[in-house]
């Protein structure tokens, strides 16, 4: 595929509206651009005054199966009745196709901005990641990644050296940081954990709050342990963070079983997003959208904040995990 389509420069408004009229539907309003830098996300109306929200997938990213497995997941999840956003079936399928594209059609929802500073939607939150966890268990994605320092650390850690992005006076500083941490990650990341289906990226901004919480964008989800849905909707320093995880797992532990041992994956899984996070930027930098997005990552005092950084969250690691009592 040319890097053209990869960038989606040759995604045109034509191009969009041909594939909805496609898949039988007609857009009356104009296309509203959503904030998405992985993929590319427009709201629009059709003649009817419904509103919907149009996916298109960035290409060379999952494949149709993978997509498929995410699209069945969100469906094992309604028909549980779990809130969450799940794609239409249009042309006999959630995923359809169009001038080299891959896309999928939800419903426009609406919402506020979960509070992340609320107790009463924090519990609310952890009874319904339960109920997640509880329908993720009947089985495993059989074609999507499983959490791992493989995938967020080892090929991060290769693509930040390749790097041209990377200044070359700070390139031997980055690289010596992201292996003290990796040498330390080793240590401390461990397998025994069950594992199971994730909303993969269950962080606030993935959370609308209606008359409850409503789980959108499972783009990243992958199998993995139950605390990474869990874990960065946690804030604050430690004492704060030990009444969140109260209410979190005291809501959780009413459908669910959390198993406490997984607490000491935080601060790798922690450190494990943060690698990825950066080659993530740097593996897309190609695309407009990202050096538009992230001017930042130009100046050497980026580079130089990321090193500091990576030293610090490889101390973090070496201090004793969060301790809760067994009460759960």
């Amino acid at each position: 595929m040319s890097e053209a389509a990869f960038n989606f420069q040759t995604l045109n408004p034509d191009v969009i509206l041909d594939a909805l009229w496609d898949a039988g539907l007609r857009v009356e309003s104009g296309l509203t651009a959503l904030n998405s830098y992985e993929n590319r996300v427009y709201q629009f109306s059709d003649d009817d005054k419904r509103r919907y929200v149009a996916k298109f997938y960035r290409p060379q990213r999952w494949s149709a199966q993978q997509i498929l497995e995410e699209h069945q997941f969100t469906q094992d999840l309604l028909e549980d009745e779990v809130p969450v956003a799940a794609p239409l079936v249009l042309q006999g399928s959630t995923l359809n196709h169009h001038a080299g594209f891959m896309y999928a059609v939800f419903p426009s929802l609406g919402g506020r901005q979960y509070e992340t500073d609320n107790e009463d939607q924090m519990e609310w939150v952890g009874r319904f990641l339960g109920r997640i966890h509880q329908t993720a268990k009947q089985s495993l994605f059989q074609r999507r990644p499983t959490f791992g320092l493989e995938e967020y650390v080892f090929q991060a850690r290769q693509e930040l050296e390749q790097s041209a992005l990377v200044p070359s006076s700070l390139k031997d500083l980055l690289l010596a940081a992201v292996d003290k941490l990796s040498a330390t990650l080793q240590q401390r990341w461990h397998s025994q954990w069950q594992p199971l289906r994730l909303h993969g990226d269950c962080h606030p901004g993935n959370i609308l709050w209606r008359e409850g919480p409503m789980f959108v964008d499972l783009d990243d989800a992958r199998n993995g342990p139950a605390v990474q849905d869990l874990w960065m909707l946690v804030n604050g320093d430690r004492q704060e963070q030990l009444i969140q995880w109260d209410i979190l797992l005291e809501a959780y532990n009413e459908f669910g079983d959390f198993d406490l041992h997984e607490l000491s994956l935080i601060e790798p899984l922690r450190a494990m997003r943060m690698v990825y996070y950066l080659a993530w930027v740097v593996r897309r930098w190609q695309d407009p959208a990202f050096p538009r997005a992230f001017p930042w990552m130009t100046d050497e005092d980026f580079w130089r904040r990321q090193i500091a950084l990576f030293i610090e969250q490889e101390r973090l690691l070496q201090e004793p995990p969060l301790q809760l009592s067994p009460q759960y």
